[in-house]
């Protein structure tokens, strides 16, 4: 992916993309305030007298607002560091009651880190890794709303205030795929961690693209910020559509400005918003309000021994199990699924077969069935009985999905089912040997072109004498019986 060009009509571009993603903090409370952060309220619901900026309302910083920014940098490896400074960013809007937002410019709570994607999931040797420059914590502004009435818009504060991180990348990625990549990674991540819920839909996670392109190895060019896009695919649409506008531009002689961008999603193109501020244009500085953030090595301890088990030492862990490292990196892509199959592993469920059945056994039947891990009536304990069956010859594998089918229809154990309906598989020699007596009779044709050395049609003679016990037999036995009345 890393080739990723665009070809104009002066040769090659390359494409230089950089991500700022503004990720809500998983907290109660909002950072300086103690108002509730629950998605949803009716508007205005949710705001104290700090939310509001009446006059002579002080902030408190949010300790757990804190310890998940710290959490979270050290998900990535990043450098934390221990005394940080708020800073106020001037500006007038609308939604912003206090005609500033706290934020950090100039001493972030974290500095440098990484994130390692792979480019191709099927391919261990696409991995690449991608710079953080730093995260800092900072609260959001409210919300307009221009669709209430005709000739005015709505002002909803029930957004003001709430704790954001803002992970600033490094323009380190090369190709719309790799932004997409890096995007499902850190949303994992944060969902592992449990800082953020990472829900794009509900404006939880988004992402400020910042797109520029030169020739290949040259000069960096001009970039423009495309404002909150939330969603791995509008990102990864933003990019392109974006780079290729840019490279139009340039190649008809003109410049690009650096400005702030908005994307629309029905056109696919981006709209010019405002030209692009500095950092100066907001008058920063300290905010006279809050002291420095000063944090201890016995709260840094903590916030790194509550630190769960992380994507890529899952995926590890799972492929040294003899998971492929496809269906490891399936497993590990979202937190819930990663739970669900250490769950099935702690029942009892064998690593590869349950690896396999999961990725595509369930996951086929939950599709199909517009349901989810979490909605399904199946748990981990009751899919691991399942697969001990299958194990430990009880069942065959095909008779397994008729088992499957049925406990997704009725709920039902599986052990209770296989009991109830008859499907246990036999090993009685006696039986299996009369069916293939009857086969090899009805087909003695096929039995001298098979001695003839037509060793195919062994499958077909397997396949007879299950379908003639309707599944119930053990393949392995079947297999060793044929083998031997063959050769006689």
């Amino acid at each position: 992916m890393s080739d990723y060009r665009i070809h104009g009509e002066t040769g090659e571009w390359e494409v230089v993309v950089g991500l700022e993603v503004h990720a809500q903090v998983t907290s109660n409370a909002k950072l300086f305030s103690g108002a509730s952060t629950t998605f949803g309220a009716e508007p205005n619901t949710q705001v104290s007298l700090v939310d509001a900026a009446l006059p002579g309302m002080l902030p408190v910083p949010n300790r757990e607002c804190i310890r998940q920014a710290v959490r979270t940098g050290m998900a990535i490896g990043a450098q934390i560091n221990a005394w940080s400074r708020f800073d106020r960013k001037n500006y007038f809007y609308a939604d912003l009651p206090q005609g500033y937002q706290i934020s950090q410019l100039y001493h972030p709570i974290v500095g440098e880190g990484s994130i390692t994607v792979l480019t191709d999931e099927k391919d261990e040797s696409s991995a690449k890794t991608i710079g953080v420059e730093r995260i800092h914590v900072e609260q959001d502004a409210g919300k307009l709303m221009h669709d209430q009435h005709p000739t005015m818009s709505y002002v909803d504060l029930n957004r003001s205030g709430v704790a954001l991180m803002e992970i600033v990348s490094k323009p380190d990625m090369r190709s719309p795929g790799e932004a997409g990549a890096y995007v499902r990674k850190l949303r994992a991540i944060l969902r592992y961690v449990g800082s953020c819920d990472g829900n794009m839909e509900e404006g939880s996670m988004r992402a400020d693209v910042n797109v520029s392109v030169r020739k290949p190895g040259g000069e960096l060019g001009t970039r423009t910020e495309t404002k909150n896009v939330n969603s791995v695919r509008f990102v990864m649409a933003v990019i392109e559509s974006e780079a290729k506008r840019q490279v139009e531009v340039l190649e008809s002689g003109g410049a690009i400005a650096q400005e702030t961008r908005l994307y629309d999603p029905d056109k696919n193109v981006t709209r010019t918003l405002r030209s692009k501020e500095d950092a100066h244009d907001y008058r920063y500085f300290p905010d006279p309000d809050l002291l420095p953030l000063e944090l201890d090595e016995a709260f840094l301890t903590e916030c790194r021994e509550s630190l769960p088990e992380l994507p890529d030492a899952k995926r590890k862990r799972f492929e040294g199990l003899g998971i492929t490292p496809y269906n490891a990196s399936v497993l590990t892509a979202e937190v819930e699924t990663a739970h669900w199959f250490d769950a099935l592993l702690d029942a009892g469920a064998p690593a590869v077969q349950g690896a396999n059945w999961m990725t595509s056994e369930l996951f086929g039947a939950l599709n199909k069935r517009g349901e989810t891990l979490a909605t399904t009536g199946i748990s981990p304990a009751e899919a691991a009985e399942l697969l001990t069956l299958v194990a430990d010859g009880t069942i065959s594998g095909s008779l397994s999905k008729q088992v499957f089918e049925i406990m997704l229809e009725t709920g039902d154990a599986p052990s209770r089912i296989v009991e109830e309906r008859g499907l246990k598989q036999t090993s009685d020699t006696g039986e299996i040997d009369a069916r293939i007596d009857e086969i090899l009779a009805a087909n003695a044709d096929k039995v001298l072109q098979y001695k003839d050395g037509k060793e195919a049609l062994f499958g077909f003679f397997v396949g007879q004498t299950m379908k003639a016990m309707a599944g119930k037999a053990n393949p392995g036995v079947v297999n060793e019986r044929l083998r031997a009345k063959l050769a006689g």
